[in-house]
C-alpha cells in the first residue's frame, strides 16, 4: 500500500470512477487512519489493508422483475454490497429508493464497516437495497417486489453469512415480506433478517433504537464536558423513525426540540416539541404543513432548512450530504456547541471542516448513530438462543453499548483539550477489522 495519502486516494478515484459518495466516505476515513498507522502500525502498509478495506470482498448486482396492479411488468435493479466479514457476518441495512446506485450502497458499506466494529459486537458490514420506490405503491405491489427481490437474494444471505434489516423505504412492512419469501424458500426459520416484529423473532425497541442510541451518544459528550441536556435547545432535520425518536429521548432528558423537516421544508416550532405534540406529527405522515393548524405558534417553511435557529445542537437525521458548508457555518455562529449525525454522512466534507476548525463537537455517524445496528445485532443475539429481552434490558445493553462507543472516541480522539471524535472513531472502529484481518491472512 501507498504510505502516501495523495497517493492512495489517486488509485481509489482510479479504481473507482463515477462514484462520489464512496470516495468522499473513503476520504473521510482514511485521512485520519494514514497518521496512525505510520505512526503505530506501519506493518498495515505491507499487508495492504487499506486497500484491502476499500475493496467489497462481493458485490452483488441483479434483476428485479415484478408484476404492478394493472398487470404491467416492472423492472428493477437490486443489490448486495458484502463489504467486510473480518470479525463476523455481513450485517447492514437494505435500502428501497430511485436515488440507490452502487456509489451509494459501497460508501454506506465501508461506513458499516467501522459503525458495526465500534459497537464492539462480532458483525462485519455490508449493505443493499434497489432502486424499487415504494412510494405511491400498495401493499400488494410492495409485497411481489419484495418476494421477487427475495427470491435472487436468498442464496446470498444467512444468519451466519449476510443478515439485512431495514434502512430508507424498508420498514416494518417491507421486512416482513422479505422474511416471508425467505422462510418459503428455505424451509426454515432463522434470524436472516433484523427489524422482524416483536411477534416473530424481532427485538423490543428496535425501532427507537437508532434515535435513542443518537441522544445517549450525545449526553456522553456533555457529560464528558461536566454538563448535561437539561435546557439545551435542539435542531433536527428528518420526519421519520430517527428523527421522531431522537426528539422524544432528547425532551425526556430535558433538552428542547425546535424543528424537524423533510423534502418539502422545515416545520418549527419555537415552543418546542413534547410527547402530545409528536403524536400529532407522527399522524401526518409527509403533511408537516397541517401542523400550523393544531399549534399556531408554530411555522412551516416550504424548501428550507432547519440550521437557520439559534440551538446548542444540531442533530441531521434525513440523508446525506443534507448539511453544507454554508449551513456549517451558520450553526456555528449560531452559537451551536454540538453536532451529532442520526444519518450516514449527512455532513460535507466542507461542513465537517467548519466544525472541527471551530472545535465544536462534532460526533459522526458511524459513532452516534450506531445505536440501529447495535439493536440489530442484539436481535442476531436473541434469535441465537431462541430468547427476547424485555424493553428495559435492550435500552440498557444499547445505553451501554453507546457509552462504550464514546469511551472508544476519547481514547483515539482525545486532543489536548478537545476531543476529535471522527478521529476517534475512525480509528476506534478501524483497529479492531485490521487486527483480524492481519490475524487470518491474505484473504
Amino acid at each position: 500500500m501507498s504510505k502516501n495519502f495523495n497517493e492512495f486516494i489517486a488509485n481509489v478515484e482510479k479504481r473507482n470512477p463515477n462514484e462520489p459518495e464512496f470516495l468522499q466516505a473513503v476520504k473521510e476515513v482514511t485521512e485520519d487512519l494514514f497518521p496512525y498507522i505510520t505512526e503505530n502500525h506501519p506493518e498495515f502498509f505491507d499487508q495492504k489493508i487499506l486497500e484491502r478495506l476499500t475493496e467489497p470482498e462481493r458485490i452483488i448486482s441483479f434483476r428485479v422483475t415484478w408484476l404492478d396492479d394493472n398487470h404491467e411488468v416492472q423492472v428493477n435493479r437490486g443489490y448486495r454490497v458484502q463489504m467486510n466479514s473480518s470479525i463476523g457476518p455481513y450485517k447492514g441495512g437494505l435500502r428501497f429508493a430511485p436515488s440507490v446506485n452502487q456509489s451509494i450502497l459501497k460508501f454506506l458499506a465501508f461506513e458499516q464497516v467501522f459503525k458495526n466494529s465500534l459497537t464492539g459486537l462480532p458483525i462485519g458490514g455490508g449493505k443493499g437495497g434497489s432502486d424499487f420506490d415504494p412510494k405511491g405503491k400498495s401493499d400488494n405491489e410492495i409485497m411481489r417486489f419484495c418476494q421477487s427481490f427475495m427470491t435472487e437474494l436468498y442464496r446470498h444471505i444467512g444468519a451466519d453469512t449476510d443478515v439485512p434489516a431495514g434502512d430508507i423505504g424498508v420498514g416494518g412492512r417491507e421486512i416482513g415480506f422479505l422474511f416471508g419469501q425467505f422462510k418459503r424458500l428455505q424451509n426454515n426459520f432463522t434470524g436472516v433478517l433484523t427489524g422482524k416484529g416483536e411477534l416473530w423473532g424481532g427485538s423490543y425497541i428496535r425501532p427507537e433504537a437508532t434515535g435513542y442510541g443518537l441522544l445517549y451518544f450525545v449526553d456522553c459528550i456533555f457529560k464528558h464536558k461536566g454538563q448535561s441536556l437539561q435546557g439545551k435547545v435542539a435542531t433536527v432535520s428528518g420526519a421519520g423513525n430517527v428523527a421522531f425518536y431522537a426528539v422524544e429521548k432528547a425532551t425526556q432528558l430535558g433538552a428542547k426540540v425546535i424543528t424537524v423537516s423533510n423534502s418539502s421544508g422545515t416545520l418549527y416550532d419555537p415552543d418546542g416539541f413534547d410527547a402530545e405534540k409528536m403524536a400529532f406529527g407522527a399522524t401526518l405522515g409527509r403533511n408537516l404543513d397541517q401542523y400550523p393548524s393544531r399549534y399556531p405558534n408554530a411555522q412551516f417553511l416550504p424548501g428550507q432548512k432547519p440550521w437557520q435557529f439559534k440551538c446548542d445542537i444540531a442533530l441531521p437525521c434525513a440523508t446525506q450530504n443534507e448539511l453544507d458548508e454554508s449551513d456549517a457555518k451558520t450553526l456555528v455562529s449560531n452559537g451551536c456547541v454540538c453536532v451529532a449525525e442520526g444519518a450516514n454522512m449527512p455532513s460535507t466534507a466542507e461542513a465537517i471542516k467548519v466544525f472541527l476548525d471551530a472545535k465544536i463537537s462534532f460526533a459522526p455517524g458511524k459513532a452516534a448513530n450506531a445505536g440501529g445496528v447495535a439493536v440489530s445485532g442484539l436481535e442476531m443475539s436473541q434469535n441465537s438462543i431462541r430468547t427476547q429481552w424485555c424493553t428495559e434490558e435492550v435500552d440498557n445493553r444499547l445505553k451501554t453499548i453507546m457509552e462504550s462507543i464514546h469511551e472508544t472516541c476519547l481514547k483515539y480522539g482525545k486532543e489536548s483539550d478537545f476531543v476529535n471524535y471522527l478521529k476517534g472513531a475512525n480509528i476506534g472502529g478501524f483497529i479492531k477489522v485490521a487486527n483480524a484481518m492481519k490475524a487470518q491472512g491474505i484473504v
